[in-house]
């Protein structure tokens, strides 16, 4: 299990399978949530995870392929690409601090 506190968040990653379409959305969403905290947001297909993020969100059916491709990054499932509860927990993690784990 891996685990990342909040304030060393500088880059998130949301994963998906082909790195178009909705992951682009959720992407752009939470990039505006994240700007005031200084956090990049970017999308990735989920075999092309960049070595540099810091956090890893992605559907929950790509979890191990995302955990296998990442090592040590902590990597967070959603169900739902809009108002998924995943997303308000990191930002409340970078915003209040705290540790988010896999």
């Amino acid at each position: 299990m891996s685990s990342i506190e909040g304030s060393a968040i500088k880059k998130v990653v949301i994963a998906c399978d082909a790195g178009m379409g909705s992951s682009v959305m959720v992407a752009s969403q939470l990039a505006k949530r994240l700007k005031p905290y200084s956090v990049s947001v970017t999308h990735t297909p989920v075999n092309d995870i960049p070595e540099d993020a810091d956090l890893v969100l992605c559907q929950m059916t790509l979890l191990a392929r995302a955990r296998k491709s990442t090592g040590e990054t902590v990597v967070l499932g959603f169900q739902s690409f809009l108002g998924d509860p995943v997303f308000d927990k990191v930002e409340a993690a970078i915003r209040d601090g705290g540790s988010l784990a896999d």
